[in-house]
């Protein structure tokens, strides 16, 4: 009888569903309201919950790993993690060095903040941008005078100490800020560069880009993707 009972749970185990793959989601942890590193020491944002959905659809046990910004495709690169889900822009000279899923985020504008009432020429003056971003290379090319700095936060100080006339970023990180400082800072204008927001994955790893395509496939479809874009962004960004 015991034989005959082993024999049943060891067939019931091999029958069951097989253990989800384990995948390491690395982030930033600070760039809201993409991702940010909430008051319980979490990775918190919209795209941690879209990665959990992309994983949950995708039949993966995803586990978040976070990393500055400036090595954060180096260490995708060298193993340290198997995403980057960061609010990273999909262009071509990225994807010479890792591979993108499609866009989980459409394409949305960037802005120059500035102080409010300043005249600031955005050809020529001192921009600041974060290092390593779509922003930092398009105020290099603009003729404009770039400093670059490792974080967000950074490069707004940098236009409230007077080290910058204005930074470059995306518009939904910015927006909030302007929102935000009572009438201090203010739009000075918006440019659209680069594509839309992918997640990074090494060359090597197609099927977990296939994986990863077929789950933000499924949330564009159902509707999802945009409820989530709505949630962290409001009802009127740029949607599916």
């Amino acid at each position: 009888m015991k034989k005959v009972l082993l024999s049943a749970m060891v067939a019931a185990f091999i029958a069951g569903p097989a253990m989800a793959e384990t995948v390491r989601m690395g982030t930033e942890g600070a760039y809201p309201p993409y991702n940010f590193i909430n008051d319980n020491g979490q990775v918190d944002g919209f795209e941690r919950e879209v990665g959990d959905e992309l994983c949950k659809r995708a039949n993966l046990d995803c586990v978040w790993v976070v990393n500055e910004w400036d090595s954060i495709i180096p260490n995708l690169v060298s193993g340290n993690y198997d995403t980057i889900i960061a609010g990273m822009s999909i262009t071509a000279e990225r994807d010479e060095v890792i591979d993108f899923t499609q866009d989980y985020f459409p394409p949305s504008p960037s802005v120059y903040m500035s102080l409010s009432g300043a005249s600031v020429d955005l050809k020529g003056g001192v921009i600041a941008a974060q290092t390593s971003t779509i922003q930092a290379s398009y105020v290099a090319d603009s003729g404009a005078t770039l400093v670059e700095f490792a974080t967000p936060e950074e490069t707004v100080a940098a236009v409230k100490n007077g080290e910058a006339d204005a930074v470059l970023a995306d518009g939904d990180y910015l927006n909030p800020i302007i929102a935000e400082s009572n009438g201090a800072l203010a739009n000075a204008g918006e440019v659209s560069i680069g594509g839309g927001v992918g997640m990074g994955i090494r060359e090597s790893d197609g099927a977990l880009k296939a994986k990863m395509d077929k789950a933000i496939t499924s949330m564009k479809a159902d509707g999802s993707l945009n409820t989530l874009i709505k949630k962290w962004f409001g009802d009127d960004a740029n949607t599916f």
